[in-house]
């Protein structure tokens, strides 16, 4: 069962009602769940309308890429997930236009520069160190669902909190940053305007100006060395562009490659 939103959280979805396209009025707060994204899901599988978007002040399943555990504890960050059901033409640049999306609403919600890097984190660079802020996660939707549709989740990490060890070790969040509090109820509430602008970007044609956008915020990632997880084992290049699907270039002994999934390690 859904529970009220606290004050701030639902004060800054109302300021930002005018901007949240679809997803005005249907946010659903829950204090504690499992995991946003599978809530969710469920709701896309039961034919629910775009727009639904679920949030929480704490997961106990929080999950990121390859199944991996995303920390979410209480009151310490924003988790949500918002159901889309895009156009053939938008769904390879999701993603991206979700990364580039996160890092806009943290932007005006808390005047923190984040780095986006391919092809689901944002990252603060402190020290010569990239420690992660946030992550998105895309799921599609299964085949018994009529309508195509991608469950997108994300995770930012807004307060200082206790992490599991590994986790601290490579993780910052908005307060630990900035040294100052962070409004929680603006981050997701500026989060999703701009996710909701960017999503019309890619059904519009405007796919360009979100590789721009992307591009520019992730300038800093390139020319780093990478590896990730081949047929034939473990390849490592050098990251020098993202092309117009979205693809991963890598410069290596072999010549140029398109990396456009499995896992990627920044080394």
């Amino acid at each position: 069962m859904t529970q009220r939103a606290p004050d701030d959280v639902a004060q800054a979805l109302v300021r930002a009602h005018a901007r949240l396209g679809a997803f005005a009025g249907r946010v659903a707060w829950y204090d504690e769940v499992g995991s946003t994204n599978d809530l969710v899901l469920a709701l896309a599988a039961a034919g629910a309308e775009e727009g639904r978007v679920v949030a929480a002040g704490r997961q106990l399943n929080g999950r990121g890429r390859r199944g991996r555990a995303w920390a979410s504890p209480a009151g310490a960050g924003v988790y949500a997930s918002a159901l889309l059901r895009p156009s053939t033409g938008a769904l390879p640049l999701l993603t991206l236009a979700a990364g580039v999306a996160l890092a806009e609403g943290i932007g005006s919600a808390a005047g923190l520069n984040t780095i986006v890097k391919w092809p689901n984190d944002l990252v603060v660079e402190r020290g010569g160190r990239r420690l992660k802020l946030a992550g998105v996660l895309a799921e599609a939707g299964s085949a018994s669902d009529e309508s195509p549709h991608v469950v997108l989740g994300f995770g930012i990490n807004v307060g200082v909190a206790a992490y599991p060890r590994d986790v601290a070790a490579r993780a910052t969040s908005i307060e630990s940053e900035l040294g100052r509090q962070a409004d929680r109820g603006l981050v997701l509430a500026e989060c999703l305007a701009a996710l909701w602008c960017r999503y019309r970007d890619l059904e519009e044609g405007r796919s360009g100006v979100v590789l721009d956008a992307w591009r520019q915020r992730a300038e800093g990632t390139f020319g780093r060395r990478v590896e990730w997880d081949a047929d034939a084992g473990v390849r490592s290049g050098v990251a020098v562009a993202v092309d117009e699907s979205g693809a991963l270039l890598v410069r290596s002994e072999s010549g140029e490659r398109r990396v456009i999934s499995g896992e990627v390690r920044w080394v």
